[in-house]
């Protein structure tokens, strides 16, 4: 996810919402919740129990999993996948995301998260954190089952707390990790309107999933 610092935000950040000079960003997903369920996987996104990936760059390391646990979030259940992210080993930041997958179209969508931000070993914070249906936030797009390039989407509709929003830029770039080298890999520029010109970038390798963040690369999954 990309950081955030709402103190920063401008009245006139938040009411580009969903505009963008070249962009025309998708905010409305016209899917039957109901039909949504907790498991499955698209060729870049594994909604798995089970599944864990971990990241490593410079002082930081990032392990994600998929638990073997759910959520009902707008009248939605969930699939729960924590993030927990490491910082000269002490753990700084710990989400639980909540995503549902579309067993027709494999479109995998996001429902929200909760968030601890620790400082020295304690919860100091719970910034970020939001959930469809609440205070007028929605869910948002996380990964297409069949992303094409230049499609842009919001990932998460939370205004003034949480709009990252994805553009996929290519698919073929190839990639370099410790874990090997991946090719016809997804580039994806994400981006938000809370940090106007802030842009960062996640790789994406088909039956893997995400093996770069930024320069968190993928060590192991399993």
């Amino acid at each position: 996810m990309i950081t955030r610092s709402v103190l920063a935000i401008s009245a006139l950040s938040v009411a580009l919402l969903g505009q963008n000079s070249q962009e025309v960003w998708e905010q409305e997903f016209k899917v039957d919740k109901s039909t949504l369920v907790t498991t499955g996987t698209n060729p870049f996104f594994v909604l798995v129990p089970g599944f864990k990936s971990e990241f490593v760059g410079g002082d930081t390391r990032l392990v994600i999993t998929v638990f073997n646990r759910t959520k009902k979030v707008d009248g939605v259940m969930t699939r729960i996948v924590e993030e927990r992210e490491y910082e000269d080993g002490k753990v700084i930041e710990v989400s639980r995301n909540y995503f549902a997958i579309d067993p027709k179209t494999s479109d995998v969508y996001y429902f929200g998260e909760d968030v601890d931000m620790y400082k020295d070993g304690r919860v100091v914070s719970h910034e970020g954190a939001w959930l469809s249906g609440v205070k007028g936030a929605k869910f948002g797009l996380m990964m297409p089952g069949k992303p094409t390039v230049g499609r842009s989407y919001y990932q998460e509709i939370a205004q003034g707390v949480a709009m990252d929003r994805a553009v996929i830029v290519a698919a073929d770039a190839t990639v370099q990790t410790p874990s090997g080298t991946y090719r016809n890999c997804l580039r994806v520029e994400e981006t938000t309107p809370l940090e106007p010109g802030v842009k960062e970038y996640k790789y994406y390798s088909t039956g893997v999933g995400l093996i770069q963040d930024s320069d968190l690369k993928l060590v192991k999954k399993s």
